[in-house]
């Protein structure tokens, strides 16, 4: 194999209802309306738990606070490109001055576990079933389990 691996690095904030509903975004792409978690790349200089708040926060609008990470996931997309995902479980407070919607984030819905395994296709990822799979079957890492060293220079 020739040339570089780059990983793509992403967060995804996994948020349920008090009815047990998840939170997902339908965004366009590829021509296509999808149905994903608030979901995003990790960008320099913010730890994980920074990334995912500001992920959730641009694709809801919403303010997010992660209670524990639900897990670490790896997926090779048919393109080629390789991601590692980082899930973690939170909530949203939907009480909050509701922000702007990222482009290219078009809705956001409330699903239960059924309705999103029902619509298959629409997934961005099989991520997004699986992380909600993880989620139910109670995978629960502690935050602290991610250890953020950051040095000067």
């Amino acid at each position: 194999m020739t040339g570089r691996w780059h990983p793509r690095v992403t967060v995804a904030g996994v948020v349920t209802d008090n009815e047990g509903r998840y939170l997902l975004v339908g965004e366009s792409h590829g021509g296509r309306l999808l149905l994903n978690q608030p979901a995003g790349h990790w960008e320099r200089g913010e730890s994980l738990v920074q990334a995912v708040c500001r992920e959730v926060r641009e694709e809801t609008g919403w303010p997010f606070a992660p209670t524990h990470l639900v897990g670490i996931y790896r997926w090779d997309a048919p393109d080629g490109l390789t991601f590692l995902r980082f899930a973690f479980a939170g909530t949203v407070d939907t009480q909050a001055p509701r922000g702007p919607l990222d482009a290219p984030i078009v809705a956001t819905h409330w699903l239960s576990a059924e309705q999103i395994a029902a619509q298959g296709a629409r997934m961005r990822s099989p991520l997004v079933l699986r992380c909600v799979e993880d989620h139910r079957g109670g995978r629960a890492l502690p935050l602290d389990a991610l250890v953020d060293l950051t040095y000067p220079g």
